[in-house]
């Protein structure tokens, strides 16, 4: 009979740590509950703390332009309140000019906006002129005399008409006017962020107070976005409560133990809740976009406890005390299951290439939580269950099941048999073709109008589609800087304009592009309207003198030019913020850039919520490649150190790839668009994979250095670590997908990328992997083993059995 194999360096230092933690187990214990009920208590601290410039990749060129013309121009950050009227007639009664005064008021008043950015047709920054006999005559659209009356009305109609608001805070069929304002990242008065919730729930004050038979508000910006998401997270804490129970419910039916089942799930539990007991003293909060996070650390705990216990019940049910027992499987656990969660936490940390604030935060939060899982799950938990006892009526119900094979897992292991493993090649490479060829359709950045984030029927995305409807102007907007250099007065220089011009008219006919709004538009308005109104003259002239008849236009309270028009702005406002659409647009400004030459005439792209989606988008896109290049590279040579083999390598990262790209294919399939919010779960994917088959090939290993073939070798290490492997997938896929009735699309869409990325992780891994080690000659040549032997305790049947049948059949 052959002998145990000599333990190396690195078992005999995990053993000695494990007979040293279990001395001290009951200090020990105590020391993690005083940390665990400190933490605990500051996670009753942790905020939520979302940001505007959090979503800016700040090195990208697009972002350098616009922080630097933000101080000059209105930044991306901005609020539309539509007022609109349902009855009779068109906007000018009492009742709605009353009611449109007010929005503007409460709106001016929301701390966090930037007071000289509110406009509406009440505020002194909107005003009229027109072209008399007697020269030019201006004033406030609604005059300071305005007292309602029917004299009154006809004045303000007659102003608003020739004050060219129409279709931008004018709607259309002048049944709507809009009020907008900018908002600033810090609050003048306290010094501190803007609290965006507590101005989401301002402005829904405002659409109650003022909300009525007649009249309806819309609202839209990114404040009023974080507020009904975080308001949709209240639902979000109840799916989780519901993959807890399931989580629990299943754990319970695997085990069959409730003391088991009750301890993995408080230890899972402990990551979470000593991260956010973490967050504040590090001054971090958590962004809602990364309130999935919690969650994530979760099920990996649940994977890792679920491995723990198991290899503990394995030991009981053996003959072993729980002592013994907590200490074999800290031994034979400790070094995969640390491996597995290091590249956990290399998984989230590679995201943090991606250069944007929130996804740097969002990584620092998951690496710490897989980190503290070092602790909570590989030192904690051994110490917990080395003080419980398995309930009696499992030692015997097993012992009466262990007396043959596991059907399924035998006839699976075939799949570590060279025959076999050609169709398991095959159909890996049927799926591999079909995914490469969907995956091609995958999009970068958002995918539909209004907010992805949120449902298409939710009331965000109702009163988006109602002001880009009704407004030829919405919350999309590109802006495009330009600089002029050697010239005093910008505006009167004719290659100036015509070269505003020339973007303005062929950034018109671009698809996706709703209007534009420049300073040679205004221009020849204002010129057309000293020629009595004659669309012939609504050109830009060849000389100053003409060109000073459009001087109105040229003054800085446009919000296009500054004073001499040195420094300017065209705005061009998109149907949508698709990723399709922003490329397009963003690919044709460019060309058309390129195609303007004008002496000392610089165009910068870009600014708005459109430069800053676009740069997002670039950022994520030239990430993607690097992301999973360094993840893939980095797992490999972690795996290349802890097995010293590249047969090992390769079985452990090929059905991981594969994975990836149905990943892709699947979010091409669903309408899923690759960008700051989805991109974590493929990072998440590979690491969840990682876990899987680094278990099983660990296990593999240690059962051929026994002195088993391949196939039994593969069958033991299902028996010890398939089976729990599978379980944590399936339950952690069934826990996730109750997300999909979630009032938060993102919430959804992750709910069913990662009950796929979780099913089919664990199915490559108990398929693809072992084939790979058959066909890698990783085993010996196997003896088909039929006769009825008796099973050790782990369910397999013992080596002198063994041994000597094999000898049987060679002397038959």
């Amino acid at each position: 009979m052959k002998t145990a194999p000599e333990l190396t360096a690195t078992q005999r230092l995990v053993n000695l740590c494990a007979e040293r933690l279990l001395a001290h187990r009951k200090p020990l214990l105590g020391l993690f509950l005083l940390i665990t009920l400190a933490l605990g208590y500051s996670a009753t601290q942790v905020r939520l703390d979302p940001g505007f410039n959090k979503q800016i990749p700040v090195r990208h060129a697009y972002m350098l332009n616009f922080l630097d013309f933000s101080r000059i121009f209105t930044g991306a950050n901005r609020l539309l309140v539509s007022v609109h009227w349902k009855g009779e007639g068109d906007i000018y009664n009492p009742e709605f000019l009353q009611t449109l005064q007010q929005v503007t008021d409460d709106v001016f008043y929301i701390s966090g906006v930037s007071r000289p950015s509110v406009t509406s047709l009440f505020t002194p920054n909107v005003r009229y002129i027109e072209i008399t006999e007697d020269g030019y005559v201006g004033d406030l659209v609604v005059p300071p005399q305005y007292a309602a009356t029917p004299e009154d009305l006809q004045q303000v109609r007659s102003n608003a008409a020739r004050s060219g608001q129409i279709g931008r805070l004018l709607a259309n069929d002048l049944k709507s006017a809009m009020v907008t304002a900018d908002l600033q990242d810090v609050d003048p008065k306290t010094g501190q962020p803007v609290d965006y919730v507590q101005i989401a729930q301002r402005l829904e004050d405002i659409r109650g107070k003022y909300s009525s038979a007649d009249i309806d508000i819309n609202i839209v910006g990114f404040a009023k976005l974080v507020g009904d998401v975080v308001e949709g997270l209240n639902t979000v804490m109840g799916f989780f409560a519901i993959a807890f129970v399931i989580t629990g419910v299943l754990l319970w039916l695997y085990s069959r133990s409730l003391r088991l089942t009750v301890v993995a799930l408080l230890v899972a539990l402990l990551p979470v809740i000593w991260l956010l007991g973490l967050l504040p003293l590090l001054g971090l909060g958590i962004d809602p976009m990364s309130i999935l996070v919690p969650f994530l650390i979760f099920s990996i705990g649940v994977s890792h406890a679920v491995q723990m216990t198991n290899a503990w019940k394995q030991q009981v049910l053996a003959g072993s005390d729980s002592v013994t027992a907590a200490k074999a499987a800290f031994s034979t656990i400790f070094i995969p299951g640390a491996l597995a969660l290091l590249m956990n936490a290399l998984g989230f940390g590679v995201i943090m290439l991606i250069d944007i604030p929130i996804v740097h935060e969002l990584g620092i939060t998951a690496c710490i939580g897989v980190m503290l899982m070092i602790i909570t799950n590989k030192i904690m938990l051994p110490l917990i269950i080395a003080h419980l006892r398995l309930e009696p009526r499992l030692m015997t119900a097993r012992a009466r099941l262990n007396e043959q094979r596991h059907p399924l897992w035998w006839r699976l292991s075939a799949l570590a048999t060279p025959g076999p493993a050609l169709w398991v090649f095959a159909i890996s490479l049927l799926l591999l073709a079909a995914g490469a060829y969907k995956a091609r359709d995958l999009a970068t950045g958002d995918i539909g109008a209004g907010a992805p984030e949120l449902r298409a029927d939710s009331r965000y995305n109702q009163d988006n589609h109602a002001i880009i409807s009704s407004y030829s102007i919405g919350l999309d907007v590109l802006s495009v800087f330009l600089t002029i250099s050697d010239r005093s007065e910008a505006c009167l220089d004719p290659a100036v304009m015509r070269a505003v011009e020339a973007f303005d008219f062929n950034m018109r006919e671009v698809p996706g592009v709703q209007s534009v709004q420049s300073v040679a538009g205004m221009s020849k308005e204002v010129i057309a309207g000293n020629n009595e109104g004659n669309p012939r003259w609504a050109a830009i002239p060849g000389s100053s003198q003409g060109l000073q008849q459009g001087a109105y236009a040229y003054s800085p309270d446009s919000g296009l030019v500054t004073d001499g028009c040195q420094q300017m702005q065209i705005l061009v406002f998109l149907t949508d913020h698709e990723g399709a659409t922003v490329a397009h647009v963003l690919s044709e400004a460019k060309r058309i850039i390129g195609g303007i030459q004008v002496p000392g005439v610089s165009f910068k792209l870009a600014g708005g919520n459109i430069g800053v989606m676009a740069a997002s988008n670039e950022a994520v896109k030239q990430a993607e490649v690097v992301m999973l290049a360094a993840l893939f590279i980095s797992v490999a040579l972690f795996c290349l150190l802890t097995f010293r083999s590249v047969r090992a390598v390769l079985c452990i990262l090929v059905p991981l790839a594969i994975v990836a790209v149905l990943c892709n294919a699947l979010m091409a399939l669903l309408g899923i668009g690759l960008k700051v919010a989805t991109l974590p779960v493929m990072a998440l994917g590979v690491g969840v994979g990682v876990d899987y088959g680094i278990y099983l090939y660990e296990r593999i290993e240690h059962e051929m250095a026994e002195g088993q073939n391949l196939r039994e070798a593969f069958y033991r290490a299902m028996c010890q670590r398939g089976t729990a492997a599978v379980f944590t997938a399936l339950t952690m896929s069934l826990g996730v997908c109750t997300w999909v009735f979630a009032p938060l699309k993102f919430q959804a869409d992750m709910g069913v990328l990662l009950a796929f990325m979780f099913m089919v992780n664990v199915l490559g891994a108990i398929f693809l992997l072992p084939a790979l080690a058959a066909w890698f000659n990783l085993g010996k040549p196997l003896v088909v083993d039929k006769s009825p032997v008796a099973a050790d305790a782990g369910g397999v049947r013992t080596r002198s059995d063994r041994e000597a049948l094999n000898a049987s059949i060679s002397t038959d």
